[in-house]
């Protein structure tokens, strides 16, 4: 309750400034990407990689590929991930390729909405533009599904969607990824898809009360998982504590094997099963090679 009453709190006293953001931020717009020629293999293997099929299916009950995720239950409330297939109605049928990357890269919907951060759209604003164009390329492949995507159930204040306006405004700075000269290609590549597409950062970094990622906390775990699970910190010094290497870290995150000889479960075991086991071992080991590199 206490936790509430303050962000609704900090949320009224920012109303007075709120308009200015509601007011100029109606449409967001974005560099035409029309002309670009998307690679269906690239899109998928980037759709794996980044937990689309992983987040968006629910596959515990048979659910159709990208026709709407399980809850996310969190203590903001449950999110529940939408049917990303081509179905006009419900899905991303209707949209162009615009449409796309302003979701991906600006967290908005064609008609001008917020999404709430529990889209990792903040991380995919890194996507370079072939990156869209090969997504976007992947999704129009996958089959329309009929199926109505539920509406989130939050909490006050969080349910106010105008409130997103002022959480873009103070956390979201959107960065496309640039890999440094200074790094090997490997290391480059790790950081990519840690960063931008494997979004890791996202499980593995405390929020503060607004949902907001706390600078200065990267990798050092989070107790704030869907469904109350915590993840561990995965920056280089408490890997090497553990006792993990590029090897073994490469190996657990595509068999889900530990050097201890457990496996892997939870949502981690949920990430290999759907998402980093598909991934080639040069990518494995470019995720590893980034995390554990000081």
């Amino acid at each position: 309750m206490r936790r509430i009453l303050v962000a609704a709190s900090v949320l009224l006293s920012l109303a007075g400034v709120a308009w200015v953001s509601v007011a100029n931020s109606n449409t967001t717009p974005v560099s035409s990407l029309s002309g670009l020629e998307g690679n269906v293999s690239r899109g998928a293997y980037l759709a794996r990689a980044s937990g689309c099929i992983a987040c968006h299916t629910d596959s515990e009950s048979g659910g159709k590929p990208l026709a709407g995720g399980t809850v996310l239950e969190t203590e903001f409330g449950n999110f529940y991930p939408p049917n990303l297939t081509t179905d006009k109605q419900h899905g991303i049928g209707s949209w162009s390729i615009e449409d796309f990357a302003r979701a991906l890269r600006h967290g908005r919907s064609p008609t001008g909405d917020l999404y709430y951060p529990a889209f990792p759209y903040s991380f995919y604003a890194g996507f370079s533009d072939q990156d869209i164009a090969d997504l976007w390329a992947a999704f129009q492949t996958v089959p329309p599904v009929e199926k109505a995507s539920r509406e989130q159930e939050l909490e006050f204040p969080y349910n106010l969607r105008s409130g997103l306006h002022l959480w873009q405004a103070f956390f979201f700075e959107p960065e496309r990824f640039r890999s440094s000269q200074e790094k090997s290609d490997l290391y480059n590549r790790g950081a990519f898809l840690v960063e931008t597409a494997g979004h890791c950062a996202a499980c593995h970094t405390p929020r503060n009360f607004l949902g907001a990622l706390k600078k200065g906390e990267q990798f050092s775990g989070s107790s704030g998982l869907p469904g109350g699970g915590a993840s561990p910190a995965i920056h280089a010094e408490a890997l090497k504590a553990r006792g993990w290497n590029v090897d073994s870290l490469a190996y657990a995150l595509g068999t889900g094997v530990t050097p201890e000889g457990d496996v892997l479960g939870s949502s981690m075991g949920e990430v290999i099963q759907q998402g980093t086991s598909f991934l080639s071992k040069r990518d494995r080991r470019a995720i590893a090679t980034y995390l554990l590199m000081d």
